[in-house]
């Protein structure tokens, strides 16, 4: 395991401070803002350690409302709304300064059999073997990287990627705003399902953002752009033990008012669907 994922599984462990209270740290690597994956990694941690045994995550949304500051620990507060015969849910709010800075509702069930039908994975993508790696791509292009890609490509990141297209972070002409990407932990997740939730959730966040500058040329690391997540849904489908590579296959319908919106889907590399995303983006132009 590497020890970018010995820390997230870390900040993922959250310090019980009283009833229904919580208290997480982030990672001391010098960006200015907490990773919204991690919010809503520890956020839902939060909601699972107030639900009984035998209810597992199936729905989550979240609002982002100010940046976090990765300097000072963040507090979880939940709120129970309810406990039914075979749903729970819960409200987490995120603070720091004496400010909401996330708020997360969460919806949990028990196991139960009844239809089921998915869409298929998308054909013709390559297998991750045949695909460079974040990894690779160091060895082969952080010299040439501008100033800011290589100071997140020289972090060791607790989940590794493999883009199947690197067209857009070589050309600033507009491109379809959908990607695929494989992603995987580095290094094996406990056999935990509710952890195993907040790592998917966590990475869920990863990429998705930048599939609506596709269409515009833009990448993230533009400095003529602003970029942050507004709001994040999830649901899970599936478990699964994180344990290979899954395909985040992700597309953008619309952007506009200085916002886009972004769809994924992650799949098994033998094409079941575990999880859906849906999150709408802020994508401010500055020059």
């Amino acid at each position: 395991m590497s020890d970018a994922m010995k820390e997230l599984l870390s900040i993922l462990d959250l310090e019980p401070l009283e009833h229904n209270l919580f208290r997480g740290r982030s990672p001391q690597v010098g960006w200015q803002r907490v990773f919204g994956g991690q919010v809503i990694g520890q956020a839902l941690v939060a909601a699972q350690r107030t639900v009984e045994e035998g209810r597992f995550v199936h729905s989550l949304h979240g609002y982002f409302m100010r940046p976090g500051d990765p300097s000072i620990p963040i507090i979880y507060r939940v709120e129970r709304l309810r406990d039914g015969s075979s749903f729970s849910t819960r409200q987490v709010v995120a603070v720091q300064h004496g400010k909401a800075i996330f708020t997360l509702s969460a919806s949990f069930q028990i196991d139960e059999p009844g239809l089921e039908h998915q869409i298929p994975m998308p054909l013709h993508v390559p297998m991750p073997e045949k695909l460079l790696s974040i990894r690779d791509m160091k060895e082969q292009y952080l010299e040439m990287a501008p100033k800011v890609v290589r100071k997140y490509l020289e972090r060791e990141q607790p989940i590794d990627m493999k883009p199947v297209s690197l067209s857009h972070y070589l050309t600033k002409d507009p491109l379809p705003p959908e990607q695929n990407v494989w992603v995987r932990a580095c290094g094996a997740v406990p056999d935990d399902r509710a952890l195993q939730a907040a790592v998917l959730a966590y990475l869920s966040d990863m990429t998705l953002l930048d599939t609506s500058l596709h269409a515009h040329g833009r990448v993230v690391f533009d400095p003529g752009i602003q970029v942050a997540s507004l709001d994040h849904s999830m649901w899970f489908h599936h478990p699964n033990k994180l344990n290979d590579w899954l395909l985040y296959s992700q597309d953008s319908p619309m952007a506009t008012g200085a916002r886009g919106f972004n769809r994924g889907s992650i799949f098994t590399r033998d094409g079941m669907l575990i999880a859906s995303t849906a999150q709408e983006g802020l994508i401010r132009v500055r020059d």
